[in-house]
């Protein structure tokens, strides 16, 4: 009986994934943020799972109607640089497609292909009002919650070098509802910079921005020569071709390339090497990038920032403080926040980050832009989520307060129109043991 009440309540959790179908509906009597505006009073329309219209006025007759007198209605909030839905325990190996270890396939890694619908960690988000996610992969220099040791990560193997191990793979934009959650794959590369960068390269920042450099020149010779490279008529290329392929549209500029980096001077030199190299770049932690804040925004570059980053857990993040999202910002620099622990199983604490920034001088407006329009607008989906205008996607929250305070709920979460269950494997553990019934504990406790 206790396998059989265990395995009804994970049937429950993931069912919650399973698919269901757009509904009409039309959002009322809330206060509406709509990610870059305020509407009092506002009604939110939905059709076959696009918003339709925004604005004031009673409900289109035939529809269903969510009341939302006295509460808060907002777009569903982007988590940035995040784990969800590629992995499920962190310290379980097998659970966790975000990292891959094989130096002879790095910049080509596409984490799509093991992305899971039915991860328990996605109704948990949604529960925080996450319903997309850029979903990063894991490198030597990724933080929050996600470190690991150096061998677990692309770079010089037991074999010595066989490609230059500075590149992560590509992240995947995901929605958080339905069988289906891909939304798009090879949205960014990603490669880490700073102390990781420099221990992938052999030891010194220098090292690393060479080695960049002349991998770039390697992609482009491959690009503008591969028919020769067929016939084995070039000279021997460092990387794989499938990385090289995957390279093409990061040193045409048309991919950006997340860069994790730290320290304020690093920052400045990825900044320079995207001017001498024509790259798009994102910078990815930045804990002091309010040093140069306006370097960061007249290279137009945005940030993907950990707000609460204010110890100096190592020689990068000496002048981390928790003005920085404020700084960033007020230099005009766009800004998309982060949740915690890598973003998977404490994505739903981007709405806590954001609100701690605004304890810390950010501007409300801003940190919900943060969370909703610029992540949007950072990976190329200006429109299409992140905003409650007409066009874009059926993303709406309803919440019982300020989303940026604890204690508010949600008590409406739709993705692509569709009205998520408000239950998660969390609620459905602590209702087990909470009633006491038959299945909550081991029959050996009742001896």
């Amino acid at each position: 009986m206790r396998i059989q009440t265990l395995l009804a309540g994970a049937v429950a959790a993931l069912a919650l994934a399973g698919p269901a179908l757009a509904q009409d509906v039309a959002i009322t009597g809330g206060q509406v943020l709509t990610g870059t505006s305020v509407i009092e009073n506002g009604t939110v329309v939905i059709r076959n799972g696009k918003v339709v219209s925004v604005g004031t006025g009673a409900a289109p007759a035939g529809l269903r109607v969510i009341d939302a007198r006295g509460k808060v209605v907002t777009p569903g909030f982007v988590a940035v640089d995040s784990g969800l839905g590629g992995t499920e325990v962190g310290s379980v190996r097998g659970s966790n497609d975000l990292s891959n270890s094989a130096n002879t396939l790095t910049a080509a890694f596409d984490l799509s292909y093991g992305l899971d619908p039915w991860s328990f960690t996605l109704p948990v988000a949604r529960l925080g009002g996450v319903t997309r996610a850029v979903v990063t992969p894991r490198h030597a220099g990724s933080r929050a919650g996600h470190s690991h040791d150096d061998s677990d990560f692309a770079g010089a193997g037991d074999g010595g070098y066989k490609t230059p191990g500075l590149f992560a793979g590509q992240a995947a934009v995901i929605k958080l509802g339905g069988a289906d959650i891909l939304v798009k794959s090879k949205v960014a590369m990603t490669a880490p910079f700073g102390e990781a960068g420099a221990a992938v390269a052999g030891g010194a920042r220098g090292a690393e921005f060479v080695l960049f450099k002349e991998t770039l020149a390697e992609v482009r010779a491959y690009a503008r020569n591969k028919a020769a490279y067929d016939r084995a008529a070039m000279r021997a290329l460092s990387l794989s071709r499938a990385d090289l392929e995957a390279l093409i549209p990061v040193a045409e500029g048309r991919m950006p390339l997340i860069v994790t980096v730290n320290r304020a001077a690093d920052i400045q030199q990825v900044l320079r090497l995207s001017r001498e190299e024509g790259v798009r770049v994102i910078l990815d932690g930045a804990a002091e990038g309010w040093l140069v804040a306006n370097e960061i925004a007249a290279a137009n570059v945005p940030v993907l920032l950990h707000p609460i980053t204010n110890l100096p857990s190592n020689f990068e993040m000496r002048a981390a403080r928790m003005q920085n999202a404020a700084a960033l910002n007020a230099a005009g620099v766009v800004i998309a926040m982060k949740g915690n622990e890598g973003s998977a199983h404490r994505a739903r604490d981007l709405r806590y980050n954001a609100g701690n920034a605004v304890s810390h001088g950010l501007p409300f407006a801003a940190a919900i832009q943060a969370i909703t329009v610029n992540p949007a607008r950072i990976f190329g989906f200006d429109g299409q989520f992140g905003e409650l205008k007409a066009g874009a996607a059926g993303d709406v929250v309803v919440w019982s307060g300020d989303p940026l305070e604890p204690l508010s709920q949600p008590s409406a979460v739709l993705i692509d129109g569709v009205e998520q269950p408000l239950q998660a494997r969390n609620l459905l553990l602590r209702d087990r043991y909470r009633t006491g019934g038959e299945g909550a504990m081991p029959p050996a406790y009742g001896n």
